[in-house]
């Protein structure tokens, strides 16, 4: 895998003040809404079910014995809660809520990296836009692709797929940016192209299942990431063909000068 460290920042313009208050979001729902994880009421009350979105109906299950794809080992979880919100409203909170400190670690370590440089391009509004948009559509990928069986009652949360969106937009604005990167153990500079495609063809691969293994058996949701990314790349553009709610540059006006 590769893991960016850093990117080029030289030619940005705009404090990235929506990314970092995004950022900011998702720490503070981690940490006092769900008690760093541990908090499974809240995190079941507000994460998106499929089957909820599909149906349009609240779900309460009770608590259930699941098999742990990692160990192998059988783990209580609780059960669906009653959500106090309309069900469509759980794919935005979920949004900003993280299974773990490592999810959030992650998710916050990418979205620092690259999307002060989409905001920068997008200015502020059209950045908060592109990002919600971006998780809406990775969610209803996710939702999509998981409408039957078993794993219709199984929630998922986490900004992966709004993030999945900025890259997505990062590849197509700055294909060619240098990313510093760690690649096998080493530390080097690499095109945008190659640290972003590297992560999304793993997506794509384990997503399919061509690694082995049932898509998505490690509780990865490989489709909101897919979808996500892809709907980064097609909006990045839309965005800029109806470029609505651009900021304006500021203009300075100068004064004629005066008559001698």
């Amino acid at each position: 895998m590769v893991l960016p460290l850093s990117d080029d920042n030289s030619d940005r313009r705009l404090f990235p003040w929506v990314n970092y208050a995004i950022i900011a979001v998702n720490v503070l729902v981690f940490v006092f809404f769900q008690n760093l994880g541990d908090n499974q009421t809240f995190t079941y009350r507000f994460a998106v079910v499929p089957r909820e979105i599909i149906t349009g109906h609240d779900m309460v299950t009770p608590e259930r014995e699941v098999r742990d794809p990692a160990t192998g080992q059988q783990v209580e979880v609780p059960g669906l809660q009653p959500t106090p919100i309309p069900v469509y409203f759980t794919i935005l909170t979920a949004m900003f809520m993280h299974a773990g400190i490592a999810h959030i670690a992650g998710n916050m370590w990418f979205l620092w990296i690259f999307g002060d440089n989409i905001e920068d391009h997008l200015g502020h509004v059209r950045y908060l836009i592109f990002y919600l948009l971006a998780g809406v559509l990775a969610t209803m990928a996710h939702v999509l692709m998981n409408a039957h069986g078993a794993a219709a009652q199984i929630p998922s949360l986490g900004a992966s797929g709004a993030i999945s969106g900025v890259l997505g937009g990062y590849i197509v604005l700055f294909p060619h940016r240098p990313v510093l990167v760690l690649l096998l153990r080493v530390i080097t500079r690499v095109p945008a192209y190659v640290a972003v495609g590297i992560w999304f063809l793993f997506q794509l691969i384990e997503g399919l299942g061509v690694l082995g293994g049932d898509p998505g058996d490690d509780n990865v949701a490989y489709a909101a990431h897919v979808g996500g990314f892809v709907s980064g790349m097609v909006m990045i553009k839309l965005f800029d063909i109806f470029p609505w709610l651009r900021p304006k540059p500021s203009v300075i006006q100068l004064s004629p000068p005066p008559e001698q």
